[in-house]
């Protein structure tokens, strides 16, 4: 394991260095965290119908997706996109380690660091300028932790999986916009699962998306009670484990068919 823990931290104190980037990132998520949280309050006002979530939980929430929203799987790794275009892919098929776990390892660190550097200060700003509260309880707190862990990997394995197509797309814009599109809507980051028809909800709970966002958020806010954090992480370890397979499966393919540079 030793060679991949190398690859997951050099990549990561490598990412670590974009302070410049990630505080420019930072204002625009609390601009558009304000947005959405006025936007619902405004929701909440115009009607008196029972709602599943408090205006002070749905805003809990929504600072919370502010601040993880570099975790999601919606970007390509630009440094894979573009060895498959050059043809340079073909020294990673040399390498003596085992293809999809050195992508993998890069996609984590990929994930990891650009959440690290925003998700801190975008939640201080939010516990000490716009009242965010703290988690329900201490277990809540504990249950929260646990499944952003098992979300960080789970949003490497749905990555690696794009990051694979890239063998036969080339570009992979496709497939960028067809995912950030199906994560933003079924993850919780635009409406909350809680606030969908219940009859939708009964699918998105159980979709790999819920458990990027939605279950780990609801956790915190104590609308899913913290001894239920079992239930969560085994569907989060479920998913994880059934897209690295699949991940395995079509790199597998992938690079039994793959031509670099003409041949």
């Amino acid at each position: 394991m030793s060679p991949y823990w190398a690859i997951f931290s050099g990549r990561l104190r490598m990412l670590l260095q974009y302070r410049t980037a990630a505080l420019a990132g930072l204002g625009t998520q609390v601009f558009w965290g304000l947005i959405r949280v006025m936007a619902f309050e405004a929701f909440y006002r115009s009607s008196d119908a029972p709602v599943p979530l408090s205006v002070g939980q749905t805003a809990d929430y929504i600072w919370l997706s502010q601040a993880f929203l570099m975790l999601l799987p919606i970007r390509l790794d630009s440094e894979i996109r573009a060895m498959v275009r050059s043809g340079s892919v073909a020294y990673e098929l040399v390498r003596p380690l085992h293809l999809y776990s050195l992508w993998y390892a890069r996609t984590v660190a990929s994930c990891l660091a650009p959440t690290a550097l925003r998700c801190i200060p975008l939640l201080l700003i939010a516990f000490f300028l716009f009242d965010m509260g703290l988690p329900a309880t201490p277990g809540a707190a504990l249950a929260f932790s646990l499944t952003m862990i098992s979300a960080l990997l789970l949003a490497a394995a749905l990555s690696n999986v794009l990051n694979i197509t890239l063998l036969w797309t080339l570009t992979g814009e496709g497939m960028a916009h067809i995912a950030q599109v199906a994560t933003f809507l079924f993850c919780g980051m635009i409406v909350p699962l809680p606030l969908f028809p219940d009859g939708v909800q009964t699918v998105l709970n159980y979709s790999p998306f819920a458990g990027l966002m939605d279950l780990p958020f609801r956790l915190y806010i104590g609308h899913i009670p913290a001894e239920d954090v079992g239930g969560v992480l085994l569907r989060q370890i479920g998913w994880t484990a059934g897209f690295i397979a699949f991940g395995r499966w079509l790199l597998r393919r992938g690079t039994r068919v793959l031509v670099t540079q003409g041949g």
